[in-house]
């Protein structure tokens, strides 16, 4: 278990160029917009969506996990495309090497000098696809850029750009030349999403959307335009800070987490629990509740705003004990019914 010296740093917000009330109007009704742009280009993926979204606003990560097929890169790829920022993608793989993702010094001969070479997660958005992959070496190479936004190569650092954010996704059918992440890896990642498969209505519409596609001329070329630039993203993390929690929704907060520790009501869902939330998740369920109130207009706080969050982020910062796992208990379905025995007030 995570201790309060892993809490992260506060969110590095730009100053953005304007921040007007208009401003602030302005840039909602954008990410209103690329939200619906995404979901007429991806069916059923609406909590991912606006998941997503809210990373890019508090600064997290998010980690997806589900089967193959399930349009876990394409989401990721049409969220890129509304963002004018860089994005690369990452294929993890065993013999990836932490300087594929760093970057490295290179000797210049006719200089006579060593010039750093930056890597892949010099972007915005980095997609590190099949995270689970990639050897242990490499997702260490991922803490530090997770969690204080800097990467230190040969005794000096480099400060990554704003806004950045790692978008992972993980097989979790495929065993087999895979590593299991570290819990100081997952305890990075703001949200754990899972995709499940399709019902018949769902997947008849994937297959329009798919196909219509397929019968335009360059596909290619009806990759929705960039809505939200850097100042946007500025603009919405200074007002998203700005939301008002409430000292209920707060106690209401460390309930719910703490009651992965014994505490509280809920507590006894605890006995299953071998490692516990680190206060980490505290600040990440308080900052997305923010963020989510922003993107729905308002400029305070719900309970349900955290109730509905709280197990795409408690859900993998949690261990269950082997007797509990042996009996089909899941994260999820254990933090589930910590949220309906939490009390609000």
């Amino acid at each position: 278990m995570n201790t309060t010296t892993d809490i992260p740093p506060p969110i590095p917000v730009v100053e953005p160029q304007q921040t007007s009330a208009t401003a602030t109007t302005s840039v909602n009704d954008k990410f209103a917009t690329a939200c619906h742009s995404m979901q007429q280009r991806l069916a059923g993926h609406s909590d991912l969506i606006e998941r997503l979204l809210i990373a890019a606003i508090t600064g997290g990560h998010v980690l997806i996990e589900g089967s193959p097929g399930l349009a876990k890169t394409r989401t990721v790829n049409t969220f890129a495309a509304l963002l004018d920022a860089n994005f690369v993608r990452v294929q993890a793989t065993p013999d990836l090497l932490p300087a594929d993702l760093i970057g490295t010094n290179i000797y210049q001969q006719q200089q006579g000098s060593f010039t750093f070479i930056k890597g892949p997660l010099f972007n915005n958005v980095v997609l590190v696809d099949e995270i689970n992959r990639a050897p242990p070496k490499v997702q260490s190479a991922l803490l530090e850029a997770m969690g204080e936004k800097q990467i230190s190569v040969s005794g000096t650092t480099y400060a990554l750009e704003n806004p950045f954010m790692v978008v992972a996704t993980q097989n979790p059918i495929e065993h087999e030349g895979t590593y299991p992440l570290p819990e100081a890896q997952l305890d990075r990642f703001m949200f754990f999403i899972n995709v499940s498969m399709p019902d018949p209505q769902l997947e008849h519409q994937i297959l329009d959307i798919v196909l219509n596609e397929s019968r335009r001329n360059n596909p290619a070329g009806n990759l929705p335009l960039p809505v939200l630039n850097a100042n946007d993203i500025a603009i919405a993390q200074q007002a998203a800070n700005e939301v008002h929690l409430s000292d209920a929704i707060k106690a209401y907060i460390v309930r719910l987490v703490t009651a992965t520790r014994g505490y509280g009501r809920a507590g006894r869902e605890a006995d299953a629990i071998e490692h516990a939330a680190s206060p980490r998740a505290t600040i990440f369920l308080a900052r997305a509740a923010q963020a989510q109130a922003w993107l729905a207009g308002r400029d305070y706080a719900h309970p349900d705003d955290v109730a509905g969050l709280a197990p795409d982020i408690l859900s993998g910062r949690i261990v269950l004990k082997y007797q509990a796992q042996a009996q089909g208990v899941s994260a999820r379905s254990l933090v589930h019914r910590i949220v309906d025995s939490t009390p609000v007030v």
